[in-house]
């Protein structure tokens, strides 16, 4: 079995135009797939209008219990529901789940030393059987940024970080490409030129380009997700804008060698 993940960010997902676009082009990738996606931005939005203060450390956000509520209810909720129901429209089965749903991604509660995040879950394990049970029924499963303890607790978790696992769960039994989504051509030599689109980026690659400055910033964990599904067996990962999902041929590549 050969399957497609595509992670795509809430920066896509929560304008009509950009997300109309993205599903169309994933709606059209052959055979099984699985989309995994985030909705941050919303998260916030909706907990500010709640008057409740979003908190962030090094690009990432501190749930407390209030905060899990909205992510909780953005994610799992709001945002899954209005994916799943346009890939319906698009004759896609979809079936939206959170890591708790079928125990498809059990975590355990980040350590607070030396900063403590709140309910934010570092994954431990992927559910790789229960994914592929749903893609041989012709299910396409879609993702939200939440998983769970095994203990009734849900946890606040990356989506790249999400992606990158089920990826590499599904890769000891299927042939995997993991496609990241978000609102750039790839990996910029220039973070203001999209033109300088770096084509292929390797481990050793990436350790030069971190050291030179040139990766920095939330790109820098994107490209360590990438790197560590390859690692594990992911045959290739790809970043790239959104509305080029449908062009193998441009974005980033990036493999392990």
């Amino acid at each position: 079995m050969t399957v497609n993940i595509v992670k795509v960010g809430g920066g896509i997902v929560e304008k009509e135009d950009t997300l109309g676009q993205l599903l169309n082009d994933f709606a059209l990738l052959q055979g099984p797939k699985i989309l995994v996606h985030g909705g941050g931005r919303l998260a916030t939005t909706l907990a500010s209008q709640m008057g409740i203060e979003t908190q962030m450390v090094d690009g990432r956000r501190v749930t407390d219990a209030q905060m899990l509520r909205i992510v909780t209810m953005t994610y799992a909720g709001l945002v899954n529901k209005q994916v799943v129901a346009q890939l319906q429209a698009r004759g896609i089965n979809a079936l939206g789940l959170c890591g708790a749903d079928c125990d498809i991604l059990r975590s355990h509660r980040r350590s607070p030393l030396p900063i403590d995040y709140g309910f934010v879950g570092d994954i431990d394990r992927c559910n790789a059987a229960a994914l592929i049970a749903l893609l041989e029924q012709g299910i396409t499963p879609v993702v939200a940024p939440l998983t769970h303890d095994g203990q009734g607790q849900l946890l606040n978790t990356n989506a790249d970080t999400i992606a990158s696992a089920v990826a590499t769960g599904l890769a000891a039994q299927t042939d995997v490409t993991l496609t990241f989504c978000f609102e750039l051509a790839g990996v910029l030599r220039d973070a203001h030129d999209e033109s300088t689109v770096i084509p292929h980026i390797t481990a050793d690659s990436f350790a030069q380009l971190k050291a030179d400055g040139i990766v920095q910033g939330g790109m820098i964990p994107k490209l360590e997700n990438a790197l560590n599904a390859c690692q594990a067996g992911v045959k290739r990962v790809i970043i790239t804008r959104a509305d080029q999902l449908s062009r193998p041929d441009t974005g980033t590549v990036v493999t392990y060698q």
